[in-house]
């Protein structure tokens, strides 16, 4: 039975959870699992008219039947996590099974203090974090002074690592930002409170998933954030802290390469970017303005208004290549029913010379212009459809026409945002 990967093609925001939510109503889904980012994702999803969103939380939280993994390449606020599972359960949502991972890193109180200060001293050179800890902590994992979930059960282990954190955190916070230092006392109260709690949901989670995928079990890995915001794929330095694409997943979970059979890049019909760094397709005019306010660009975890542009096919491409997609699921088609031509970016001039894949340096991604090509468009409203044959002639062209320049064959497309919104175009 498959391992299949779920994640972003583009820059984030594409309907991750759509997607999601799809698979696991089509087929049973045994584990949902999250490998890398924390809260500072978000994933929209819409249940008979109601909205629900999740953050650090996998989507597969409202899945009757799945078992949700917050897996060893995650950074998990116990704060945030808490706060989530508390706001579904008030909301009277019947939560399925929830397992984190003992290697797990943690984010504490103090590396959103390292991350907003940090952001704010940067000035024009802003990076566009959320403020939430996620580059501080990760920061800690890779400098070996990072605490992780396990930790949290020792105290003793617990005060040493926080100790270790904080030697070079209040330097830096005393001395470079002018800011009063933290105490070590305060943070390991903060995180020891969660101790009871947190307990009985951690576990081995790569034995966990090894095991499941050994006795034919159906185990999706949902990505978050997305390919352009790789820290080593993407729009460097204007990208997360981990690594979202295909294989991250692997690292970020504990299973092989060879046990994933199926990786699904979700990618909208047009580009959105939120925070900091180069967007060759943005608009800056009337359609970027009706594509921001027709499409609800607000950021699930962030509420910042989307940056808006046309598709770019040469990021289709790369995230094609990059994460060896075998399937594109294609969404927010409906919204492009406002516009009688619909340009669709194929290739960048750079200079006076074309590309048609991703240019080689950041220099260059920056001076990138898009070269397009335009599209009739509908003219009409498509959220009923539910069948290929039942889109508009010009919409089946302009799908047919981005499965041709992306690279990967588009498996499905959304219409809408709701769960029976979805039209399959190669089953």
């Amino acid at each position: 039975m498959p391992a299949i990967v779920v994640l972003g093609a583009q820059w984030g925001d594409e309907g991750k959870g759509k997607a999601t939510d799809q698979l696991a109503t089509t087929d049973p889904i045994d584990y949902v699992v999250r490998t890398s980012g924390g809260h500072n994702a978000g994933h929209t999803i819409v249940i008979d008219g109601e909205k629900y969103a999740t953050h650090l939380l996998p989507s597969g939280i409202l899945t009757p039947g799945a078992t949700s993994v917050i897996a060893n390449g995650v950074v998990v606020s116990p704060e945030a996590l808490f706060r989530e599972l508390d706001g579904l359960l008030e909301r009277g949502v019947e939560i399925g099974g929830l397992v984190v991972s003992a290697n797990a890193h943690v984010i504490a109180s103090y590396h959103s203090t390292i991350d907003k200060v940090t952001e704010r001293f940067l000035g024009k050179n802003q990076i566009g974090t959320t403020g939430r800890g996620i580059g501080p902590a990760y920061s800690d994992k890779v400098n070996r002074y990072g605490v992780r979930i396990a930790d949290l059960f020792d105290e003793k282990i617990l005060r040493e690592k926080v100790e270790a954190a904080l030697d070079v955190r209040n330097h830096l916070l005393t001395k470079i930002y002018n800011r009063r230092a933290i105490e070590v006392d305060a943070v390991v109260e903060e995180l020891t409170a969660y101790v009871d709690r947190l307990r009985p949901m951690v576990a081995d989670t790569s034995l966990l998933l090894n095991q499941a995928l050994d006795r034919g079990e159906t185990v999706l890995f949902e990505g978050a954030q997305a390919t352009m915001l790789d820290v080593d794929h993407g729009t460097y330095p204007f990208v997360t802290s981990s690594s979202p694409v295909a294989g991250g997943v692997c690292t970020g979970a504990g299973v092989g390469p060879t046990r994933i059979d199926r990786v699904i890049g979700v990618i909208k019909a047009y580009t959105t970017r939120v925070g900091s760094g180069p967007f060759p397709t943005e608009l800056f005019d009337e359609d970027g303005v009706q594509l921001q306010r027709l499409g609800g660009e607000i950021g699930v975890s962030t509420g910042r208004t989307r940056r808006c542009g046309w598709y770019d096919s040469v990021v289709a491409r790369y995230s094609s290549r990059v994460n060896g997609l075998t399937d594109y699921f294609l969404t927010k088609l409906d919204i492009l029913g406002a516009w009688e031509r619909i340009p669709v970016c194929v290739a960048y001039e750079v200079d006076g010379v074309r590309h048609e894949e991703m240019p080689m340096t950041q220099t260059e991604f920056h001076h990138a212009t898009p070269v397009y090509e335009y599209f009739d468009g509908w003219g009409t409203d498509i959220s009923g459809c539910r069948t290929f044959e039942e889109l508009p002639t010009n919409a089946q062209r302009y799908v047919q026409a981005l499965e041709e320049l992306s690279g990967t064959k588009i498996w499905a497309v959304g219409v809408g945002p709701g769960r029976e919104q979805t039209v399959v175009v190669n089953p």
